[in-house]
């Protein structure tokens, strides 16, 4: 069998047809995957990590009564954003919550209303950082990614272990019955 110029010509653009649509299934796959590291929320899984983290997190009245540092987020159910951060919140959650009280205020529970007045709430989620002394020393609207987070927190756990090694320097909270340290 001779073959024709035309004959060649429909074969070469038959095989650069399968080429350029193998070339665009691979450049799709490699390009549309998700990263390793990129937590996949959705809807679902945001609203829940968000409900677990409200039930997880202390209370109002009761971080207020302590002397650690505290951030507040004001959320909604809705709220996608609110819902998005929850696993950056969950994280620092559970890396921070030995120093840094992590208190849930929902914006549509009429029992925050006031919360939400004083400390200004109208965009969620809000996050609003108070020293050891509850005075409110950052706000935040919005997604805000974790580095700033932990760039807030430093300075305040940095005052409060001064805060305490200030105690103990003055005796306070240690008691010592001769030579031996009883508390």
């Amino acid at each position: 069998m001779i073959s024709t110029p035309k004959r060649e010509n429909k074969t070469w653009q038959i095989w650069s047809a399968i080429v350029a649509i193998l070339l665009a299934v691979f450049a799709t796959v490699l390009l549309t995957r998700p990263a390793e590291t990129t937590v996949s929320m959705t809807p679902l899984s945001g609203i829940m990590t968000l409900k677990t983290l409200a039930a997880k997190s202390m209370p109002y009245k009761v971080a207020l009564n302590n002397q650690k540092p505290t951030l507040i987020e004001f959320y909604a159910d809705w709220c996608t954003t609110c819902q998005s951060m929850s696993a950056t919140v969950n994280s620092l959650h559970e890396q921070y919550s030995d120093q840094i009280n992590f208190v849930m205020l929902d914006i549509d529970d009429p029992q925050w209303a006031e919360q939400v007045a004083s400390f200004g709430a109208s965009g969620v989620p809000q996050f609003t950082l108070l020293n050891s002394q509850h005075q409110s020393v950052n706000t935040w609207v919005g997604k805000v990614p974790k580095p700033i987070f932990r760039e807030a927190f430093g300075p305040l756990m940095s005052a409060q272990a001064v805060g305490a090694e200030n105690i103990d320097n003055q005796g306070i909270g240690n008691q010592k019955v001769g030579d031996q340290d009883i508390g």
